[in-house]
């Protein structure tokens, strides 16, 4: 059994360079990366955009010229994300990813971040992703990665139990703000309640039977770039990647037609729009693993019960998770409420999810 990523040899190694890009005065260690990825450069012409969008990391993006051409991305990891992320199983996905033709070049790692290549498109916001052609792009494009033989023929398996009792010795039992210290004591559930539903979802969901495969694990609209000319998606950002439940990849997908910045709900996609969706998926699935297109609707059905109950799984890993971003982050994002969110998602579904059953 093995929950690492397998890196086929003729993947070009990725060069470590010796620079620490200070978070609040990015450009003198921003300068350094690109004397060495991009000597010919002056420094002088060197313009950088920051991208505000992500609530893990700073990104920082260095180009010359008008036109945004040749862009190098600088991530800049946020504080203590190690203690949530695999960093060294990140760069592994990316550069499986890139062989595959699923991700973009990974120039460098430094010190505390990496740097990689820009991809031109458009990063999709929810009212995109429910809409043709959309959808399909991403269904079919999902399944490519979930395809993907990154194991060296050992039997892959989930690290989500290990990953999820892991955040949950993590989370914080106090905050110094006093206010927080309230919010989290009124409206996150206690550190029993937590512990009874982890142990609940693994015994209920690892019995259903989902396949494992290679996820991205953080499929939110903005890790999904749709570009129009080319008529294709990629998915970016493989910090998560790694070996997971395929019908938890998808949950957790259906879970990001609420958004981020304004969460709503009542955007999970209903039953119809699913089975349109996970069709889709299995089509592209199969063609993949050299088994056909032919898709059955029970097949179909079949992912739609454990779809719709990893979504639950996926709900508490994101609520986990925050809680120890609102201890940690120095970014400017509501943590701890983000975290309220996704738990009171998850106690909601769960009674219609856990009543699923699988089909005879």
């Amino acid at each position: 059994m093995a929950s690492y990523i397998h890196v086929p040899d003729e993947a070009p190694a990725v060069p470590k360079i010796d620079v620490t890009v200070d978070e609040n005065d990015y450009r003198p260690g921003a300068l350094k990366l690109m004397k060495e990825l991009r000597p010919n450069w002056r420094p002088s012409e060197i313009k950088m955009k920051f991208f505000t969008d992500g609530i893990t990391n700073k990104l920082l993006g260095c180009y010359v010229g008008a036109a945004m051409q040749d862009v190098v991305l600088v991530r800049i990891y946020g504080n203590k994300t190690e203690l949530l992320i695999d960093r060294e199983n990140e760069v592994k996905g990316f550069r499986v990813l890139h062989a595959h033709c699923c991700a973009p070049h990974l120039y460098c790692t430094f010190n505390n971040g990496l740097c990689y290549e820009f991809l031109q498109g458009t990063a999709l916001e929810p009212e995109h992703i429910r809409s043709q052609p959309v959808f399909r792009l991403i269904a079919r494009q999902l399944a490519k990665y979930h395809a993907i033989h990154a194991h060296n023929g050992w039997l892959p398996q989930s690290d989500l139990w290990l990953k999820m009792g892991k955040y949950f010795t993590l989370i914080p039992k106090s905050f110094k703000d006093p206010e927080q210290n309230t919010r989290l004591s009124r409206e996150v559930p206690s550190a029993r309640s937590l512990r009874e539903e982890l142990l609940w979802l693994q015994q209920s969901l690892s019995v259903l039977g989902s396949p494992v495969v290679l996820c991205h694990n953080d499929l939110l609209c903005k890790n999904i770039i749709y570009n129009q000319k080319e008529g294709n998606v990629k998915f970016i950002d493989y910090e998560y990647t790694g070996y997971n439940y395929q019908a938890y990849d998808i949950g957790n997908h259906f879970n990001e037609f609420a958004g981020l910045n304004e969460v709503d709900y009542s955007h999970y996609p209903e039953r119809d729009f699913q089975l349109q969706w996970l069709r889709s998926y299995l089509e592209a699935y199969k063609e993949h693993k050299g088994q056909g297109s032919a898709v059955t609707d029970r097949e179909v059905e079949i992912l739609y019960v454990q779809v719709n109950q990893f979504a639950l799984a996926s709900h508490f890993f994101w609520g986990l998770w925050a809680l120890i971003q609102a201890r940690f982050s120095t970014i400017d994002f509501d943590f701890l409420g983000y975290a309220v969110l996704r738990f009171n998602q998850y106690f909601k579904m769960k009674p219609e999810a856990a009543a699923l059953k699988l089909p005879e």
